[in-house]
Order: structure tokens, then sequence, then C-alpha cells
């Protein structure tokens, strides 16, 4: 069972969630009074952008649409920094560090000032001295990429929880748990600030979703046109530096801009999506839009999605929705509540298509979705539908994983009171795990079959005996040997 201070802390959190609940819902909102909508609260605590690695991972805020001012912040580890690696050479650095004793590699002990190897942070340290870290007037003091030598990463999009009526994706805790999560998994995590309700209702926050993904996709293209124009420019003798041949393109483009730390560092062909909350039901619906939109979102492939404890609810209630409807942290008369100010009146119903998603005919087919891993806790009234919905996805062979933290509440692991806790911490440990799986390079290359001896001599027996076959006929016989390679 939870701690008396999680019990207390429950209580609390409920009074004034609650309180908050009521006075959206008795507030009158005009909704078309501004196209810009709502991305946080006065009362959230927020923490500030730092474009330098203070702390190991450097943040920066941009607002990637004019219309509707949505905001997202990129969390950039100082792992980029690092030249691109041979695949063996992180095995063996960890090889040399399994024997030194002096490292710390325990898995529950990858979090916190002592637990962290003085070798790794005096390498870090020493790495980030030749940085430049203002520009030529002095005005800006962080960290400017430069194309030489460029490692890059995988990037992840990350949808904060809140019930729809609040959270933020610069918040204290986000922000705490984005950085966790960049460090850990090694990926530069963008968050994102979707639209709030009541101000905007469904399906802002979904649009908005949809919207940061095609984003990437538009920054992917303009960032390989500018190294294919730039390439050019330098051939024909031009003196235009990297900074200053990419001041003219955004000139000539007008609002399409190219982000020097995605240009640099992101890899957008290993896209991950991860959920926390109601935005795990935004992550859900972003996975499925692309894969309808398939290479339509080329250079950008979403290659797995991570679901924390999903908002999900339905008509029809579940096991643990029945037994649980009173549960820590949110109950469910209160995410009925959340749920009437998210979905529009005139389409509110627990089944609808952003809330359910089991309801027959969602699309696209289950089968096509990417790997999903969900993470329930055992004291979440909403845990037996996303159990459902992972079922659902294993039946049509895709890879759907489920972890299930015992003593756990909703939101464990990226509330701001249980974020340092150990339960929080193995959780993020273990996303990181999963998610390797299909961001590493290596996965790539997982379908080459091996060169050894034993291919080579039955590559060379058959190919003897496929030419020896028909003599007569070599493009024949060359064909086959072909589809037999293939």
């Amino acid at each position: 069972m939870p701690g008396v201070a999680l019990k207390i802390y429950s209580v609390f959190f409920k009074f004034v969630f609650k309180h908050r609940l009521q006075n959206l819902i008795q507030s009158s909102i005009d909704e078309s009074s501004s196209s810009y909508g709502v991305t946080t609260r006065p009362e959230e605590s927020v923490s500030a952008s730092n474009p330098s690695f203070t702390d190991g991972v450097a943040t920066k805020d941009i607002h990637i649409d004019p219309f509707t001012a949505l905001p997202i912040r990129i969390f950039l580890p100082d792992s980029s920094l690092y030249p691109p690696e041979q695949p063996d050479s992180k095995q063996k650095l960890r090889s040399s560090q399994e024997g030194d004793p002096n490292s710390h590699n325990h898995r529950r002990s990858s979090y916190g000032p002592s637990n962290m190897g003085p070798s790794r942070n005096d390498s870090r340290r020493s790495s980030l001295e030749g940085l430049n870290l203002r520009s030529f007037n002095n005005a800006y003091r962080g960290y400017s990429p430069s194309p030489q030598n460029c490692r890059k990463l995988p990037i992840m999009l990350q949808f904060h929880g809140g019930g729809w009526v609040s959270g933020s994706n610069d918040s204290v805790a986000n922000d705490y748990f984005c950085r966790r999560i960049a460090k850990l998994c090694d990926v530069i995590v963008v968050a994102v600030g979707y639209r709030l309700a009541p101000e905007n209702r469904y399906p802002a926050a979904f649009e908005d979703g949809l919207k940061v993904l095609n984003w990437l996709a538009k920054q992917a293209n303009l960032a390989e046109c500018g190294k294919s124009l730039g390439n050019g420019a330098r051939g024909a003798g031009s003196e235009l530096t990297n900074a200053e041949f990419q001041r003219h393109f955004v000139n000539a483009f007008g609002a399409s801009m190219v982000e020097p730390w995605l240009a640099a560092h992101g890899d957008p062909s290993r896209c991950v999506l991860l959920g926390v909350s109601c935005g795990a039901n935004i992550a859900d619906y972003v996975a499925r839009k692309a894969v309808e939109a398939g290479k339509r979102l080329a250079p950008v492939k979403v290659v797995a999605q991570v679901l924390m404890y999903p908002f999900f609810i339905g008509n029809v209630p579940t096991h643990s929705e029945i037994k649980l409807v009173n549960s820590y942290i949110y109950d469910k008369a209160m995410c009925l509540f959340a749920w009437k100010l998210f979905l529009p009146k005139e389409e509110f119903s627990l089944d609808h298509l952003a809330a359910n998603p089991l309801i027959p005919d969602r699309g696209p087919p289950l089968k096509l979705m990417p790997p999903t891993l969900t993470v329930v806790a055992e004291h979440d009234w909403m845990r037996d539908r996303a159990i459902a919905y992972s079922e659902a996805l294993r039946k049509v062979n895709v890879d759907p994983p489920v972890l299930e933290y015992k003593d756990a509440v909703h939101e464990f692991a990226t509330l701001d009171m249980l974020l340092k806790t150990p339960q929080a911490e193995a959780c993020a440990e273990d996303i990181a795990i999963w998610a390797k799986k299909y961001i590493s390079l290596r996965e790539r290359y997982k379908d080459v079959v091996p060169v050894d001896s034993d291919n080579v001599l039955l590559l060379f027996i058959v190919g003897n005996a496929i030419i020896g076959f028909a003599p007569q006929f070599p493009g024949l016989s060359y064909a086959l040997l072909f589809l037999f390679v293939r």
C-alpha cells in the first residue's frame, strides 16, 4: 500500500484539483476571443530554459506556429557533443568501466550526484571547455553547434499530463522528467506545450501534437536543402560560412527557419513518442496519424511509442474502474470533470475517439501501429483499459510490453512529489532499456546476414550449382543466383 505521506498528499492534491476544475466549469470562457491558446496556468511552477550544458542537458524554448504560438522545449544531452562513435566503442568503454572499482554501474543508482562516476563527469566537463557559448555580439551564451563531426541522436516527442486542463511542457516537474529521459535514453527530447482545455477543446491538443511531428519533417527537409545548397555555394567559390548561409536561406523562405540543434544533432528517422497520462492519448493519436501518412512524413519515422498510465476511459467500466473508483491522486469523478471540459458539449461521450482506444473503426489497423510500451500503476483505476489496449496490439503481433508497478499510483514517475523516488527512477530506466531496442543504430542492420565462413561456403556451392545448371543461359543463371541471395 502507498505510504502515509502519499495518502496525505493525495487528499491535498484532490482538493486543489477539484477546486480548479470547478472554477473552470463555472467561469464563462469565450473560446473565440483569441486564436492563441493557453499552454500553462498562472499557478504552475515553471523552470527557465538554459541553453548551456550546466547539468548535462541544454534546453531551449521556441514557438513553431505563429498562429497559435505553439511552444516546444528542446532537451539536448551533452552526449551529442561526442564525435560519432564506432558501433563497438560504447561496449568497449562499458567493459573497461566494469573492471574499475570506482565506477558506479548499478542500475538503480544512475541519478544523483553521489551516484555518478567521477570519470564520466570529468570527461564531459573537459569536452565542454572548447565550446563557443556566445555569439559575435555577446548576446547569446548558449550552445551553437558546429557542422563538423556532429553526433546524431534519436528524437523523442514528449506530451505532458495534467488532465487536459493543467500542466505544461516547461513546468518544474516536466523539465526534471525530460532531463532524466534525455540522459538515460540518450535522445533529444522535444516537449510539446499543447493547448489546454477548456479554452481550447478537442481536437486542439491532438492537432498540436501532429503539428509538431509535421514540423520535425519540415525541419529535416530544410536542413537537407541547406546542406545541398551550401555545398553548391562552396563549390562555386563562395566564401559563405554555414551560419551565414543558413541566415540567407531563412530570409529566402520567409517564416521557414532551420533549428540549429535539431539540424546538427537530430535523427528524425528514429523518432519515439512518449505520452504521460492524457499526453499518452495524444501520443497514440499522433502515432496513428503517422501510420496513415506513411512516406509523406519522410524522413520522419515513428519507430516506437511509450504510453505512461494513459488517460483512457469508456462507457462500459472495467474491473479496475469499479474497484478503484476512489483511487489516489486522480479518482474517476475528477477525470469525468476533466473530460467534460475537454470534449465539445455536442460530442461528449466516454466512447469518443480521444477517450476509448478500443472502439471499432478507429483506424488505422492496429497491426500497423509501432511497438508500444505501456506503463501502468497498481492503484490506478485506468489500469485495466490500458492493459486491454496492449492485449489488442499483442493479438495483431505488435510488440506491446506492459510494465506494472506495485504499490504505485497514477503519475508515480512524473508527479513533482514522486519524481525522486526509487520507483520513479526505476521506471525511467526501464523505459530507456526498452526504447533503445528501437532507436539503436544497430537495429537498422538487424536483417543483414553476417558474412562468415559458413555463409560464404554456402553461397559458393549454391552459386556453382546454379551456374552449372544452365551454362548456355548465363543471364538466367545469374538471375536465379540473385534471387537466392535476396
